[in-house]
């Protein structure tokens, strides 16, 4: 220790989504908090930006698991328990999505697991035992997976967990249906994990369409921004201390354990506890004084950062009716070939585009478009080895080509569009990893597969290093519900090992 040094219980590095929630769950069980961020504002991928007269979504497509008022195993009690659920009005979506392949199939799924049904059985008549078959599967493999993930032991998980959960989401559908185009319409959510069904774990997007199902798909009144702003103010109400346009240089040790960090500032901060919503290996080029465990040099040696994204933010002097929006969240693909798609996101953008999403949030609207407007993002997942190594003036040609090349699949479904473009973004891969200092820009962590899933990886991934605590995308499932989850579990986690703060407020 030496005279200025900084002094605190805990000290947690990014305020994304889990960093916000371990910040503010720790803070309000009084242990003395410093929430570092590099950027000048909160939330990472949860942020928001402007154009002229709108206002840019960067990452929320679909909140999942937030749930109506007393729906149990929702994500109320826990933003409740951290002072924010009053704070952030949230818009609550009817329709989980449009899925649409030109010539194929265009099929709206509601919101709930009769109204899906039904929209399943009117577009591909004589299935509907399958598709309650099918449904019936999914609640029963996420119950179990969600008891074996908070801690029920193996033998009183039902078996069926271990017979269904792991076999690729594909080999499910294909032992449910025989037509292919219902099977591309219920495999429509795997660009939220990254991987195709047919490497995707069955247990994984399971719990993705059970969320959305069970929960409904929500939004955020002025954006994920509002959520990020309610979290850091509950965190700041609290007495925590945020240091923003601040960034972390070291993690400091002594004695082989955490002893605090050292700010790109020049300042020492020390603390028996560090909780990092950062990568993995930007976590661990950071330590000083300490090799990289053995173990944890392993585990980073077996994973694969995930992938990245190609996004088109548009704000469109139409509305959503004048463009043919029907609903919020739009999967819109040139056929029926998943693995093909994901392989040409591999290849890079030379390649054409494939699939879109396309979220218009003004179907029901969030306020960032002015009246008689649309705001609307294209987003197309993309790796960045393509686009690493081009020259600025090829870079530039490069991107605003490739854009070109989402316009022409979101004008399947919108004739037009280009028209009423007023306000135009466009953000690559390589925008990604500036912006959020992960590996190639991959904001999902690291690959979602099997291997890198609980049942091989366990449900809690320690950092091998004492006092050092892993939150975030990186250390679990993607996504905005898992993420913030993370960070809160984190921190009671870190305040159940501390005696001192029995009986705290958690």
């Amino acid at each position: 220790m030496s005279d200025g040094d900084l002094e605190y219980d805990v000290v947690v590095i990014g305020a994304g989504n889990a960093g916000l929630t371990a910040a503010v769950t720790l803070q309000r069980a009084g242990a003395r908090t410093l929430l570092v961020e590099r950027h000048n504002i909160p939330g990472g991928c949860a942020t928001s930006f402007r154009r002229g007269r709108f206002e840019f979504e960067v990452a929320l497509h679909q909140l999942s698991g937030l749930g109506r008022e007393g729906q149990a195993f929702s994500l109320r009690p826990l933003l409740a328990s951290l002072d924010v659920a009053d704070r952030v009005e949230f818009v609550e979506e009817r329709d989980l999505y449009r899925a649409v392949v030109p010539g194929m199939y265009d099929v709206t799924l509601p919101a709930s697991w009769s109204g899906a049904t039904d929209a399943l059985e009117a577009a591909f008549p004589g299935n509907r035992a399958r598709i309650e078959r099918f449904f019936a599967l999914v609640r029963d493999i996420t119950f179990w997976q969600v008891a074996a993930m908070d801690g029920l032991p193996a033998e009183q998980v039902d078996p069926l967990l271990f017979r269904q959960g792991l076999r690729p989401y594909k080999e499910v559908l294909d032992a449910h249906f025989a037509d292919d185009r219902l099977k591309s319409v219920l495999g429509a959510y795997w660009g939220y994990l990254g991987l195709p069904p047919s490497r995707l774990p069955f247990q994984d997007l399971a719990l993705v369409l059970f969320a959305y199902l069970e929960f409904k798909p929500w939004h955020i009144r002025g954006g994920s921004q509002m959520l990020s702003r309610a979290l850091l103010d509950s965190f700041q109400r609290a007495g925590g201390e945020v240091r923003l346009n601040t960034a972390v240089t070291g993690i400091r040790t002594s004695g082989g354990r955490v002893a605090g960090v050292r700010l790109d500032t020049g300042e020492r901060v020390n603390a028996a506890e560090v909780v990092s919503n950062v990568s993995l290996p930007a976590t661990y080029a950071m330590l000083e004084g300490l090799p990289v465990p053995a173990a944890a040099t392993r585990d980073l040696g077996t994973r694969r950062p995930g992938v990245s994204g190609f996004v088109l933010h548009m704000g469109l002097d139409a509305t959503p009716a004048e463009l043919g929006f029907t609903a919020s969240t739009n999967f819109v693909n040139v056929d029926m070939d998943d693995d093909r798609t994901f392989a040409a996101m591999r290849r890079g953008f030379p390649e054409p585009v494939r699939g879109i999403a396309a979220s218009c949030y003004d179907v029901e609207p969030i306020g960032f478009a002015p009246s008689g407007a649309s705001h609307v993002s294209l987003m197309t997942l993309q790796y960045a080895d393509a686009w690493q190594g081009l020259p600025p003036a090829e870079y530039a040609r490069a991107k605003f080509a490739y854009a070109e090349g989402l316009l022409d699949l979101l004008e399947t479904i919108t004739p037009g569009a280009r028209d009423a473009i007023e306000e135009v973004d466009v953000a690559t891969p390589l925008t990604m990893e500036r912006y959020l200092g992960h590996p190639g820009g991959a904001f999902y962590g690291y690959e979602q597969d099997a291997a890198d899933g609980w049942p091989f990886r366990g449900i809690h991934r320690e950092s091998h290093v004492p006092g050092l605590r892993l939150a975030g995308a990186w250390v679990g499932m993607c996504g905005f519900q898992p993420t913030l989850q993370s960070g809160a579990a984190v921190a009671r986690r870190l305040l159940e090992s501390k005696p001192e703060t029995e009986g705290a407020q958690v």
